[in-house]
């Protein structure tokens, strides 16, 4: 490690403590093994910057930070940032083309929870709400920004559980008396043996108890093992939210699995694009490759398979070059023999352009949308 490198470091170290950023934890060291697959240092994959292709608008509701999961009996269900951002709206849909999306309005709302207090009096908005569908019950991620002048160091998050198994509720939070996460965008994984993850911010992580009513270890902080020094590829914020430069992003967590590696995903802005930033591991804790813009404009995203197992991302539109800003769309995605996520290529469906929608390329085999309409 070079001098300037160990120079700046130190002073990423001491400016994060000033503002009250670091974990008042310290992160258990990751295990001792080396980060799975690729990218590596001096090997990113160069993003294709424009529309991803098959990227299709949702709805034309406002709706920023777009979560979209399976429930049991193949329907499927929205919610996001939404205005005005009060509470926890869903939506629901079982078309394959998304063309009609249910509104189920406002499910939970803020202010029971004795920790939601501060922020109510400030009047913080909710934000990054996610919807999943684990261990045969629905499950609402919530955050709010600092109560204090949206101060970092007082952000919060927390889970809600639908008491019922439904997905209009009603739902109770888990934690009620404190936050369960102590900054923003939080987030859940369950993995293949069952054991489920609360992840919030952006990369910080902790096992939940298996009966999910709260965290059963401190938190730890994913790091890749090569850090992007490129400050054309960090958004303002980061020096003052990020631990150092060895994340993925600098918001907006999320992570799933394929093929054996954990993909952690997280919001990065790559030359002023909102991007779905990517790194991967065979452990869940790390070390993590090198991360690589995966998915231009598709910042603040979270992943899902249908039942042809054909991965999706979602989408919402941030800045002033995407596609279009502030609405719900999702892009069919795959996942390369490499391990690297990109657009997919060819489409599996072709789609009817609605007004300020872009269309979908056609899969140049055919297919009907009849026969595409079942994967979902």
């Amino acid at each position: 490690m070079s001098v300037m490198r160990v120079l700046r470091t130190m002073m990423t170290f001491v400016f994060c403590w000033m503002a009250g950023v670091l974990p008042a934890t310290a992160a258990p060291a990751a295990p001792d093994m080396p980060a799975a697959g690729p990218p590596s240092a001096g090997k990113l994959p160069s993003a294709v910057v424009g529309a991803p292709p098959g990227l299709r608008r949702l709805t034309d509701t406002y709706l920023r930070d777009t979560s979209i999961c399976s429930g049991p009996d193949g329907t499927w269900y929205m919610t996001g940032t939404s205005n005005p951002p009060d509470g926890i709206r869903l939506w629901k849909s079982r078309d394959r083309d998304h063309a009609a999306w249910e509104p189920l309005g406002i499910v939970w709302k803020p202010g029971a929870s004795p920790w939601h207090k501060p922020y109510m009096a400030e009047k913080c908005p909710l934000w990054a709400p996610e919807v999943h569908f684990i261990n045969g019950t629905f499950w609402l991620t919530y955050s709010f920004p600092g109560w204090d002048h949206w101060n970092p160091k007082n952000s919060g998050c927390g889970l809600l559980k639908s008491s019922t198994g439904k997905p209009e509720g009603p739902y109770v939070d888990v934690q009620p008396d404190e936050r369960l996460g102590d900054e923003i965008d939080a987030s859940l994984f369950q993995d293949d043996d069952g054991t489920v993850y609360f992840l919030w911010h952006n990369s910080k992580i902790a096992k939940m108890k298996p009966d999910m009513s709260g965290l059963a270890e401190p938190c730890r902080w994913l790091k890749t093992g090569v850090d992007d020094t490129n400050a054309k590829h960090h958004g303002p914020a980061c020096p003052t939210v990020c631990q150092d430069q060895f994340h993925a992003g600098y918001e907006g967590i999320s992570m799933f699995k394929a093929g054996g590696l954990y993909y952690w995903c997280a919001s990065e802005q790559f030359e002023g694009r909102y991007s779905c930033a990517i790194a991967t591991s065979r452990n869940i804790y790390g070390p993590y490759s090198a991360r690589y813009e995966a998915l231009p404009y598709c910042g603040h995203n979270n992943f899902f398979q249908d039942k042809n197992k054909q991965w999706w991302a979602t989408y919402f539109g941030h800045d002033g070059g995407a596609p279009w800003r502030e609405r719900p769309g999702i892009l069919p995605v795959e996942i390369g023999a490499d391990g690297i996520v990109h657009p997919q290529q060819r489409q599996p469906t072709s789609t009817k352009a609605a007004a300020g929608t872009i269309k979908a390329t056609p899969k140049p085999e055919g297919g009907s949308k009849k026969q595409m309409s079942e994967a979902f």
